[in-house]
């Protein structure tokens, strides 16, 4: 209930605050997951888990809504039913250029699922984002693994932000935001509670690994099927 009370609009007062920082600091922004009120908000009184990218003029330049819904249940530690009060989204968004490279958009949860990742990949994805807020238990155990597998497989940079702290009574969430080079490696990372963390994005050598292990041209789409953008009916 307090999520729904609280959520906005994408032309809302936060996202106009967010906005005008983009433009007086001269950044892009990436932002998530944003609690959005859609415009289906007065029929279905359901929210979108939402990933909002601005560019130095302030400009909404895409808004991808995660397709992947959080519904877990680990006995005596992590309930979460994303989708009792969260609509999925329908697509995924094609890379989006920016100065840092073309950048692929998803969210916390869509992380356990390779096959967004290789879509925005196939696509033309130089940099993976997961802006997230994991639980601890699950985020001391998969989310820098995970991360570090979807930089591998896919042969590019992983940007994680990642909310820290309590949120609540019954939830804290993990932390820990990094980013990861298309080698896998750990290039950035916060420890707990609030932080700030900087990366190169090295795109030249981005592209001389994908030369030097051509894994796209290599998979056996004969075999196992191809994964691609696309849009729910």
């Amino acid at each position: 209930a307090q999520t729904l009370s609280l959520a906005e609009g994408l032309d809302g007062d936060l996202m106009g605050r967010y906005s005008q920082l983009a433009r007086d600091c001269g950044v892009w922004l990436s932002l998530g997951g944003f609690h959005e009120r859609g415009q289906d908000w007065p029929t279905t009184q359901r929210i979108y888990n939402c990933h909002a990218l601005l560019d130095p003029t302030g400009r909404l330049v895409a808004a991808y809504r995660k397709t992947h819904l959080c519904d877990v249940e680990l006995e005596g530690r992590v309930s979460m039913k994303e989708s009792s009060f969260t609509n999925p989204g329908t697509e995924i968004l094609p890379p989006i250029p920016t100065p840092a490279g073309k950048l692929g958009l998803s969210i916390c949860y869509d992380l356990r699922f390779p096959e967004i990742s290789l879509a925005l990949r196939r696509a033309g994805a130089e940099v993976l984002t997961f802006p997230s807020a994991f639980t601890v238990p699950t985020g001391s155990a998969h989310w820098e693994v995970l991360l570090r597998a979807r930089a591998i497989e896919s042969q590019c940079y992983v940007v994680a932000a990642a909310q820290s702290g309590r949120n609540h009574e019954g939830r804290t969430s993990y932390g820990h935001a990094l980013v990861v080079d298309p080698w896998g490696a750990v290039v950035a990372q916060c420890r707990e509670g609030p932080g700030l963390c900087y990366a190169e994005i090295d795109l030249p050598y981005l592209h001389r690994l994908r030369r030097e292990m051509p894994v796209l041209a290599h998979r056996r789409h004969d075999l196992y099927g191809a994964v691609g953008l696309g849009a729910a009916p």
